[in-house]
């Protein structure tokens, strides 16, 4: 997938089916935009194209980003987008609906047809909608899908339902309305030693940054991607009260994985969640918090071998 981060023509010498939105997560009412257009695109010998913004430097999303960038790229570009538009907010949040039409459909992506959920806005101050869009693209020849909103449990799929349900605990609702099983990448950073020196359980830390999503505390079964090969783990995220119970202890995200040793310090593999196992608590001893993780290890590599049987 082609990523372009300013606003210049992509590579579309028959013209484009443009996906429009935020993405934020990929989930499925996403995926059902992006699929379309990729389908559509197929069908008319097409470029398959999406278009998205960065948000301001200095602006995060409300309740954190689900997904590193790298990840929404990954997942977007699996779905068959070729050509990714993506420069940032303040580039052309002052466009009128009728310039953003010209100036990006028409001018960056040679468009012949569009596709977005039936909320999308567009345009200074979110003044076009979709009727307009209907409207305006009528004029220039660019044909618009509206896609129905995905549901789950008999609401729409949204991100907002996605970061409540992994807030909660609830990863099977969370992944059901993903398409995918929620996922990290962040960079492996030193811990303190612990897992190694007192545990026997040397684990990867891929603390949160700031303005990412942080699910409940808890003990997942996870499965992690090194060395060119899925293995599974278990992963711990919150503030160990085993072995430090203040009240200013940071919260980490900690990953056993047997049978593997190596030196992962600066890499940023990805780490799927799969299942909520338990939450976190104070153990009596560390003697019996060794014995938790190499329990949630195990009974992870019973999982992934069942999934793997399927």
């Amino acid at each position: 997938m082609q990523i372009y981060h300013t606003l210049t023509p992509v590579e579309a010498p028959r013209g484009s089916a443009v996906a429009l939105g935020y993405f934020d997560g990929v989930h499925c009412g996403h995926r059902q935009v992006l699929g379309a257009a990729v389908r559509y695109a197929a069908a008319q010998g097409l470029t398959p194209a999406a278009f998205t913004f960065e948000l301001p430097g200095n602006q995060t999303l409300k309740g954190g980003r689900i997904l590193s960038t790298r990840q929404k790229h990954r997942r977007i570009a699996e779905l068959g987008i070729e050509q990714y538009l993506e420069p940032p907010f303040e580039n052309f949040r002052a466009l009128s609906p009728e310039a953003f039409v010209q100036q990006i459909l028409v001018d960056c992506f040679r468009a012949r047809a569009v596709f977005c959920g039936d909320n999308f806005t567009f345009g200074a101050r979110a003044a076009g909608n979709v009727e307009l869009l209907h409207t305006l693209c009528g004029r220039v020849g660019i044909e618009v899908h509206i896609v129905p909103m995905a549901q789950y449990g008999a609401q729409a799929v949204s991100s907002t339902r996605i970061r409540a349900a992994l807030e909660e605990g609830r990863l099977d609702d969370a992944n059901a309305m993903l398409g995918a099983p929620y996922a990290i990448d962040w960079q492996v950073t030193h811990g303190k030693g612990i897992g190694s020196s007192r545990l026997g359980t040397p684990t990867v830390n891929q603390n949160y940054p700031p303005d990412a999503l942080q699910p409940c505390t808890g003990v997942y079964l996870t499965r992690i991607r090194l060395e060119d090969r899925w293995w599974p783990a278990a992963t711990g995220i919150g503030r160990r009260p085993t072995v430090d119970d203040s009240a200013k202890a940071a919260v980490t995200c900690e990953t056993y994985v047997p049978d593997f040793s190596g030196d992962l310090y600066g890499q940023a593999p990805v780490l799927e969640f799969h299942r909520y196992l338990c939450p976190v608590r104070k153990y009596p001893t560390l003697e019996d918090l060794a014995a938790l993780i190499h329990r949630a290890a195990e009974d992870s590599k019973i999982y992934f071998a069942a999934q793997t049987v399927k």
